[in-house]
């Protein structure tokens, strides 16, 4: 059984997909009643008094509150804001073929802060270098804001690596294939 197949789909109280644990922490969840079961794989943990299914997805019972904190600045939150794109030329890309930029450049006086950091390709960020975006004739896509949502909540799974039992509570960009 692949790695992803041991891994349980948590949903909100409206079945919306939240995160996804361990099938250990989700059985710890049901066992506290902090969530129900939805569907359960073939798998069975055993013990020496209980046989139990490991859960495939699990829904939340009560409602949850978000953290008012402000979001965590870091290199995957930047990334999730700007949809994992370059804020010059809108190429998308994964986390190892982007990097971040400096709107206004450190030598210059720019922090390292969300109203300051924009993702960036590789190529543009060389193209632009240690200058503004008008001295490097590009333009930003977007002005760099401090996201006011948590981008780490998102999560990203593929249709090839997302157990069966997944595929009724997960929101697809493309078409299924029929069955």
């Amino acid at each position: 059984m692949s790695e992803i197949a041991l891994r349980t789909l948590v949903l909100t109280q409206g079945y919306e997909p939240l995160k996804v644990v361990s099938w250990q922490r989700a059985i710890t969840l049901l066992f506290l009643g902090k969530c129900e079961l939805v569907e359960e794989y073939d798998h069975a943990v055993k013990s020496t008094y209980l046989v139990v299914k490991v859960p495939a997805v699990v829904r939340l019972v009560n409602a949850f509150r978000r953290h008012k904190n402000r979001v965590k600045f870091n290199r995957a939150n930047i990334f999730a804001r700007d949809r994992y794109s370059c804020q010059y030329c809108g190429e998308k890309g994964k986390m190892a073929d982007l990097t971040y930029d400096h709107v206004i450049p450190r030598s210059r006086g720019g922090k390292t802060e969300w109203t300051n950091i924009a993702t960036a390709c590789l190529p543009c960020n060389s193209a632009k270098g240690n200058r503004t975006p008008a001295e490097a004739s590009m333009k930003l896509r977007g002005k760099p804001l401090v996201p006011s949502w948590v981008p780490s909540m998102m999560f990203r799974v593929s249709q090839e690596s997302a157990p069966q039992a997944w595929h009724d509570y997960l929101f697809w960009t493309s078409e299924l294939d029929p069955d």
